[in-house]
This record gives C-alpha cells, structure tokens and sequence, in this order.
C-alpha cells in the first residue's frame, strides 16, 4: 500500500509555540496524491494531502484494523445513526456507508480544506450527495445542541495528551445531550471473552486505538473519561466501548 508522506507537525501546540520547521511547512502549498486504498471487499481511492497541518493528510493503519472490526461486528451499527470523530480523509466513514448504507456524519476541527478534502473522495468514490458534515474543534460547544447520532465512532484519535480533556467535553456533549429519535433497543453481543455477552447502549462511544503510546498517557484518557461520569469498558484487542454511566 502506498503511504503518503507524514510530517508530525504538532496540530495542537500553546498559541506562542513555534518553530522554523512549522512555519516553513506552513509556507509549503499544498499538494495532493489520490491513492487506491484496500478495505475489507473494496478499494477505494482517497486523495491525500502531501502534509496538512492538523494531521488530516492520510489514512493511519488503525483505520483498516479498525474497518474490518466493524465489518466482523456489523450488528453494532447495523441501524445506527453514526458520527466519526477526527475523520481526516473521511475514508472509514465512506467504506461504512458503501458497505452497509448506513447514515453517518463525518467531523473534523473545523477547517474548510479537510471539509472539501473529504468531499472530494466521496464523490470519486461514488458517494452523492456526499456525506454530512459538522467542523467542530474538541473542547467548543458541540453545534448541535440535541445530537441525535447514537453511536459516536473513531479511530488513532489519542495521539495528543493535552487534547485528551477537550475531546473527553466534546464525547459528553454528544452521549449525555443525545436525544433518541425512537425506540430501538440496546444491540448484545458476543465477546471474546469466554463467550461472554456485552451490552451495546445507546448512545455509546466505539473507539480504536492502534497507535503505541505510554501506558501512563493512555490512562489518563480512560481515567479522565471515568471522572467525567462515563464508564470505559475493553471489547477486544484495542477497541474500547465508552458510554454515559447508569
């Protein structure tokens, strides 16, 4: 698979933080390559960016460990109404609705150029009209103030430690405001675990995280989301199930 180049420019540093690198990255106009990307029954093709400064620029290896979890578990969002958080290309959320036609809602900080960036790769990936979309920066007032998506998805989304607070306000905006548009029940399912069955809310927050960091910053997340009245629970191999507590 061909990997577009990466720059790990920091997306999120303090308003004084620079740098000579940042600011000639920032200078560099921008540039594009579309890829045919594998996903679990397809390609698709996905323009990416040479470098973006908020690290929407390419697909991570998460996203395709990530596509065929859900493609192995798709009783879980079968039915779903879906948002992705940090959907970067947009391309998980564009293999989910080709595959299954579900209604989902890409999101990203807001940021005109990942916006039209993932509009680009739904319409050459025969998605139109192409997929909603909410520019929202974690930690600002969630745009919708009733959101109705009950299952909230994303994946390589811990990458940095001092976002974790604001993603954390962003994730109870949407699972404690969340307002049901009718009576479907809870999904259960079988886990891996000695066939033990694990019980899928509405709403509730699926994640997956690939990506190697410290143990010691992972918890901080998981620990910041229990203070925040949300219960972490571990589905498989670096996927977590988090959702508002009884």
């Amino acid at each position: 698979m061909d990997i577009a180049l990466f720059s790990p420019s920091s997306l999120f540093a303090d308003p004084d933080d620079s740098s000579s690198e940042e600011q000639h990255e920032s200078e560099t106009p921008q540039s594009y390559a579309e890829r045919t990307h594998r996903f679990p029954g397809m390609d698709l093709i996905i323009r990416e960016f040479s470098f973006h400064q908020l690290n929407a620029n390419l697909l991570w290896p998460g996203t395709f460990a990530f596509a065929e979890w859900l493609v192995q578990h798709r009783t879980w969002i079968e039915g779903r109404r879906i948002i992705e958080l940090g959907s970067g290309t947009g391309a998980l959320a564009i293999f989910l609705q080709k595959s299954f036609s579900l209604d989902i809602t890409t999101s990203d900080y807001d940021d005109l150029e990942i916006e039209e960036n993932i509009a680009h790769n739904c319409k050459i990936n025969g998605i139109t009209p192409v997929l909603p979309h909410i520019r929202h920066s974690w930690g600002d007032t969630f745009p919708v103030g009733e959101p109705h998506w009950d299952l909230v998805i994303a994946s390589d989304i811990l990458l940095y430690v001092k976002q974790y607070q604001k993603l954390i306000t962003s994730l109870c905006s949407l699972l404690k405001n969340y307002k049901p548009t009718d009576d479907r029940t809870d999904v259960k399912e079988t886990s891996q675990k000695a066939g033990s069955h694990v019980r899928f809310p509405r709403p509730a927050f699926l994640m997956s995280w690939r990506r190697r960091i410290r143990k010691e910053d992972e918890s901080l997340f998981f620990n910041g989301c229990a203070d925040a009245g949300l219960e972490v629970e571990h589905i498989s191999s670096r996927v977590y199930c988090i959702k508002p507590r009884d």
